[in-house]
């Protein structure tokens, strides 16, 4: 994919977020907050899961265009998938993040991220949200063994 292309995705995810919004905890969402302590990056992820599948994920805060855009992508990437399934995904963008070993055809647009470690300040931004969900579905995941 051309730089160009990223941009324009990364863009347009930030301009106009999948799944941006709150929800309440009384319709079986889980609240997590993800926050960089060095910017403004404060994110509420809000996760239903049901009979181990993601039904929904919705996302709130501020946060800077790298943040707001995966949190974006991730959320739509995620919906529909199983908890396992879900779990394959976040780590393998995570290691994409950290140049290790990943499956690239498995990350859907989340592949826009693929420079990211040119830019290491920028690599908190860019997992900020699939951190977030991670703990989530690892607890949802541990609670049911």
């Amino acid at each position: 994919m051309d730089s160009e292309l990223k941009r324009s995705i990364i863009l347009d995810n930030y301009e106009n977020p999948i799944n941006r919004g709150r929800c309440n905890q009384d319709e079986g969402y889980i609240l997590e907050n993800s926050r960089n302590v060095s910017c403004i990056d404060n994110i509420d992820l809000y996760v239903k899961i049901e009979d181990n599948i993601i039904k929904d994920i919705k996302f709130d805060g501020e946060a800077c265009v790298i943040s707001i855009s995966s949190s974006s992508i991730m959320s739509n990437i995620l919906i529909g998938k199983s908890v396992e399934e879900a779990l394959n995904i976040i780590d393998n963008y995570k290691n994409m993040i950290e140049e290790k070993d990943y499956n690239k055809d498995i990350l859907e647009e989340a592949i826009v991220y693929e420079d990211m470690y040119k830019q290491p300040s920028r690599k908190k931004c860019a997992t900020l949200s699939w951190d977030g969900i991670a703990r989530v579905l690892k607890k949802y995941r541990d609670e049911r063994k």
